[in-house]
């Protein structure tokens, strides 16, 4: 028997794929971890360094939710702010 529901013309082709690449997505960025004691972040004051657990040459990772798709370095941007060169794609093959 065949399928006679009418189809959404937003879900066609290029219709849908248009509509999701506008789409915002919030990426983090994730420059290193620290794990200190309730003791040591209590103690913190203005002007303190927390230490983590990567140098500043280190590759930075790119999440979007909960996945890594990327890894890059960090980069003046051209307006003077901050940025992210891409270095690596991850595969997300994983999930």
């Amino acid at each position: 028997m065949a399928d006679t529901a009418p189809q959404d013309p937003g879900l066609q082709g290029s219709g849908l794929s248009g509509k999701l690449r506008s789409v915002p997505v919030e990426v983090r960025v994730t420059v290193g971890r620290a794990r200190p004691s309730i003791c040591e972040l209590l103690a913190l004051g203005q002007e303190d360094v927390l230490p983590l657990d990567r140098r500043i040459e280190d590759p930075v990772e790119l999440f979007i939710g909960d996945r890594l798709v990327a890894c890059g370095e960090l980069v003046e941007a051209e307006d003077g702010g901050l940025g992210v060169r891409i270095t690596e794609l991850v595969d997300g093959g994983n999930g």
